[in-house]
Protein backbone atom coordinates (compact mmCIF):
# COMPACT_ATOMS: atom_id res chain seq x y z
CA UNK A 1 0.00 0.00 0.00
CA UNK A 2 1.84 3.16 -0.94
CA UNK A 3 1.34 6.58 1.00
CA UNK A 4 -1.47 8.21 -1.38
CA UNK A 5 -3.96 5.30 0.21
CA UNK A 6 -3.31 5.55 3.66
CA UNK A 7 -5.43 7.72 5.58
CA UNK A 8 -3.14 10.94 7.16
CA UNK A 9 -4.16 9.06 10.27
CA UNK A 10 -2.33 5.73 9.25
CA UNK A 11 0.29 8.07 7.49
CA UNK A 12 1.59 9.66 10.80
CA UNK A 13 2.02 6.50 12.43
CA UNK A 14 4.38 5.07 10.37
CA UNK A 15 6.16 8.39 9.31
CA UNK A 16 9.79 7.59 10.63
CA UNK A 17 11.44 10.93 11.63
CA UNK A 18 14.95 9.75 11.64
CA UNK A 19 14.73 8.03 8.05
CA UNK A 20 15.64 11.52 7.21
CA UNK A 21 18.94 13.45 8.05
CA UNK A 22 17.99 16.66 10.02
CA UNK A 23 19.96 19.56 11.40
CA UNK A 24 21.19 20.33 14.68
CA UNK A 25 18.86 22.58 15.87
CA UNK A 26 19.14 24.40 19.44
CA UNK A 27 18.14 28.29 20.50
CA UNK A 28 20.39 31.04 21.52
CA UNK A 29 20.08 33.90 24.20
CA UNK A 30 21.62 37.36 23.49
CA UNK A 31 20.60 38.83 27.16
CA UNK A 32 21.28 42.10 27.43
CA UNK A 33 21.65 44.26 30.59
CA UNK A 34 22.91 47.76 31.82
CA UNK A 35 25.66 47.58 34.55
CA UNK A 36 28.55 49.82 36.02
CA UNK A 37 27.01 52.58 32.99
CA UNK A 38 27.42 50.25 29.92
CA UNK A 39 25.23 48.09 27.61
CA UNK A 40 27.07 44.33 28.92
CA UNK A 41 26.24 40.70 27.41
CA UNK A 42 25.79 37.81 29.28
CA UNK A 43 28.84 35.37 28.23
CA UNK A 44 29.20 31.82 28.94
CA UNK A 45 32.78 30.03 28.67
CA UNK A 46 32.39 26.51 27.23
CA UNK A 47 33.23 23.59 29.02
CA UNK A 48 33.02 20.89 26.69
CA UNK A 49 33.94 20.47 23.60
CA UNK A 50 33.39 21.57 20.91
CA UNK A 51 35.02 25.04 21.41
CA UNK A 52 36.00 24.06 24.55
CA UNK A 53 37.47 27.37 26.74
CA UNK A 54 35.93 29.82 24.59
CA UNK A 55 33.11 32.37 25.52
CA UNK A 56 29.91 31.73 24.04
CA UNK A 57 26.27 32.87 24.07
CA UNK A 58 24.29 31.03 26.53
CA UNK A 59 21.44 28.67 24.65
CA UNK A 60 21.28 24.74 24.24
CA UNK A 61 19.38 22.02 22.20
CA UNK A 62 15.53 21.85 21.77
CA UNK A 63 13.97 19.41 24.11
CA UNK A 64 11.45 18.25 21.85
CA UNK A 65 9.45 16.34 24.81
CA UNK A 66 9.26 19.45 27.60
CA UNK A 67 9.64 22.21 25.22
CA UNK A 68 6.13 23.64 24.07
CA UNK A 69 7.71 25.55 21.16
CA UNK A 70 10.35 27.86 20.61
CA UNK A 71 9.54 30.18 23.04
CA UNK A 72 9.60 27.73 25.38
CA UNK A 73 13.32 26.93 24.75
CA UNK A 74 14.19 30.41 25.63
CA UNK A 75 12.35 31.20 28.13
CA UNK A 76 13.69 27.83 30.04
CA UNK A 77 17.38 28.51 28.91
CA UNK A 78 16.99 32.08 30.51
CA UNK A 79 15.71 30.51 33.60
CA UNK A 80 18.41 28.04 33.70
CA UNK A 81 21.32 30.53 33.42
CA UNK A 82 19.76 34.18 35.31
CA UNK A 83 17.02 32.53 37.36
CA UNK A 84 14.44 34.60 36.24
CA UNK A 85 12.05 35.31 33.78
CA UNK A 86 13.29 38.57 31.73
CA UNK A 87 10.72 41.17 31.39
CA UNK A 88 11.64 41.32 27.39
CA UNK A 89 11.94 38.78 24.72
CA UNK A 90 12.07 38.77 21.18
CA UNK A 91 13.17 36.18 18.40
CA UNK A 92 15.60 37.86 16.45
CA UNK A 93 16.25 35.52 13.50
CA UNK A 94 17.52 32.16 12.47
CA UNK A 95 20.98 31.44 11.61
CA UNK A 96 21.58 28.36 10.02
CA UNK A 97 24.53 26.57 7.90
CA UNK A 98 26.68 23.26 7.19
CA UNK A 99 29.85 25.10 8.55
CA UNK A 100 28.78 27.28 11.54
CA UNK A 101 29.37 24.15 13.88
CA UNK A 102 31.92 21.11 13.84
CA UNK A 103 29.22 18.57 14.52
CA UNK A 104 27.55 19.00 11.31
CA UNK A 105 24.55 21.01 9.80
CA UNK A 106 23.24 23.50 12.33
CA UNK A 107 20.46 25.65 12.59
CA UNK A 108 19.87 28.18 15.77
CA UNK A 109 17.16 30.69 16.62
CA UNK A 110 18.36 33.40 18.32
CA UNK A 111 16.63 35.58 20.97
CA UNK A 112 17.87 38.90 22.77
CA UNK A 113 16.35 39.64 26.58
CA UNK A 114 16.48 42.56 28.16
CA UNK A 115 16.91 42.55 31.98
CA UNK A 116 17.93 44.58 35.25
CA UNK A 117 20.97 43.03 36.51
CA UNK A 118 20.19 43.74 40.37
CA UNK A 119 19.69 40.66 42.40
CA UNK A 120 20.61 38.09 39.81
CA UNK A 121 22.37 35.27 40.78
CA UNK A 122 24.16 33.71 37.17
CA UNK A 123 24.33 29.81 36.30
CA UNK A 124 26.60 28.65 34.23
CA UNK A 125 24.86 25.52 33.74
CA UNK A 126 25.98 22.21 32.04
CA UNK A 127 28.09 22.40 29.54
CA UNK A 128 29.56 25.25 30.42
CA UNK A 129 32.10 26.43 33.29
CA UNK A 130 31.44 30.03 34.11
CA UNK A 131 29.16 33.08 33.10
CA UNK A 132 29.61 36.62 33.16
CA UNK A 133 28.34 39.88 32.17
CA UNK A 134 30.36 41.53 29.43
CA UNK A 135 30.73 45.04 27.92
CA UNK A 136 29.73 45.77 24.85
CA UNK A 137 31.20 47.74 22.48
CA UNK A 138 30.39 49.19 19.01
CA UNK A 139 28.78 45.68 17.39
CA UNK A 140 29.97 43.32 20.28
CA UNK A 141 32.95 41.98 22.92
CA UNK A 142 36.62 42.70 22.33
CA UNK A 143 37.22 38.78 21.99
CA UNK A 144 36.60 36.03 19.25
CA UNK A 145 32.85 34.07 20.20
CA UNK A 146 32.42 30.38 20.04
CA UNK A 147 30.63 29.60 16.38
CA UNK A 148 29.24 32.66 15.08
CA UNK A 149 28.10 33.94 17.58
CA UNK A 150 30.18 37.24 17.29
CA UNK A 151 27.84 37.29 14.16
CA UNK A 152 24.19 36.99 16.37
CA UNK A 153 25.53 38.93 18.89
CA UNK A 154 26.23 42.15 16.42
CA UNK A 155 23.02 41.16 14.90
CA UNK A 156 21.24 41.65 18.38
CA UNK A 157 22.97 44.96 19.50
CA UNK A 158 22.07 46.29 16.17
CA UNK A 159 18.58 45.48 16.06
CA UNK A 160 18.22 47.24 19.87
CA UNK A 161 19.58 49.91 18.68
CA UNK A 162 17.69 50.44 15.91
CA UNK A 163 14.39 50.12 18.49
CA UNK A 164 15.38 52.10 21.28
CA UNK A 165 15.42 54.86 18.82
CA UNK A 166 11.60 54.54 18.68
CA UNK A 167 10.63 52.50 21.73
CA UNK A 168 10.33 52.08 25.33
CA UNK A 169 12.19 49.03 25.01
CA UNK A 170 15.43 50.58 27.84
CA UNK A 171 12.40 50.61 30.39
CA UNK A 172 13.20 47.14 31.06
CA UNK A 173 16.99 46.94 31.77
CA UNK A 174 16.20 48.95 34.94
CA UNK A 175 15.29 47.73 37.88
CA UNK A 176 11.53 48.10 38.62
CA UNK A 177 11.77 51.52 40.10
CA UNK A 178 13.09 54.38 38.58
CA UNK A 179 13.89 57.82 38.13
CA UNK A 180 13.24 59.79 34.46
CA UNK A 181 16.76 60.30 34.44
CA UNK A 182 17.82 56.75 35.30
CA UNK A 183 15.55 56.23 31.85
CA UNK A 184 17.17 58.72 30.06
CA UNK A 185 20.60 57.57 31.21
CA UNK A 186 19.68 54.32 29.88
CA UNK A 187 18.73 55.29 26.56
CA UNK A 188 22.12 57.46 26.79
CA UNK A 189 24.44 54.60 27.15
CA UNK A 190 22.48 51.91 24.58
CA UNK A 191 22.49 54.70 21.62
CA UNK A 192 25.86 55.76 22.88
CA UNK A 193 25.24 59.55 23.30
CA UNK A 194 23.56 61.87 24.79
CA UNK A 195 19.71 62.84 24.63
CA UNK A 196 18.09 66.45 24.87
CA UNK A 197 16.24 66.06 28.20
CA UNK A 198 13.27 68.11 27.43
CA UNK A 199 12.79 66.45 23.81
CA UNK A 200 13.24 63.15 26.00
CA UNK A 201 10.56 64.26 28.71
CA UNK A 202 8.62 64.71 25.82
CA UNK A 203 8.98 61.59 24.01
CA UNK A 204 8.16 59.78 27.59
CA UNK A 205 4.82 61.57 27.92
CA UNK A 206 3.28 61.24 24.89
CA UNK A 207 4.22 57.51 24.89
CA UNK A 208 2.49 57.16 28.66
CA UNK A 209 3.76 54.01 29.31
CA UNK A 210 4.96 55.12 32.99
CA UNK A 211 3.20 55.31 36.13
CA UNK A 212 4.29 57.52 39.09
CA UNK A 213 4.98 55.31 42.54
CA UNK A 214 2.46 57.12 44.65
CA UNK A 215 4.12 58.60 47.90
CA UNK A 216 8.10 57.43 46.60
CA UNK A 217 10.95 59.33 45.97
CA UNK A 218 14.72 59.30 45.75
CA UNK A 219 16.54 61.48 48.11
CA UNK A 220 19.93 62.87 47.42
CA UNK A 221 21.99 65.74 47.24
CA UNK A 222 19.58 67.64 44.71
CA UNK A 223 15.76 67.82 45.17
CA UNK A 224 13.50 64.62 45.78
CA UNK A 225 13.34 62.77 42.46
CA UNK A 226 9.88 60.77 41.47
CA UNK A 227 10.14 56.73 40.80
CA UNK A 228 8.41 55.14 38.06
CA UNK A 229 7.83 51.60 37.26
CA UNK A 230 6.12 50.59 34.15
CA UNK A 231 2.36 51.02 33.38
CA UNK A 232 0.59 47.20 34.85
CA UNK A 233 -0.29 45.49 31.38
CA UNK A 234 1.38 47.88 28.85
CA UNK A 235 3.00 46.85 25.81
CA UNK A 236 6.08 47.84 24.40
CA UNK A 237 5.21 51.42 22.72
CA UNK A 238 6.16 53.21 19.64
CA UNK A 239 7.01 56.18 19.51
CA UNK A 240 5.41 58.77 17.00
CA UNK A 241 9.44 60.30 16.02
CA UNK A 242 13.05 58.80 17.14
CA UNK A 243 14.69 60.34 19.88
CA UNK A 244 17.17 62.35 17.77
CA UNK A 245 14.07 64.07 16.09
Amino acid sequence: MGNADLTEQEYLASYNVHAFDVPLTSVDLVIFTVREQALHVLLVRRGAHPAKGQWALPGGFIDIRNDPDLDGTALRKLREKTGVTAPYLEQLQGFGSSTRDPRGWSATFAYFALIGSDHIALQHGAGADAASWHPVGAAGVDMDLAFDHGVILATAVQRLRNKVEYTSLPAHLLAPEFTLSDLQRVYEIVLGRPIDKSAFRKRVKEGDFLEEITGKQRHGSNRPAQLYRIRSGQPTVFFSRTMGA
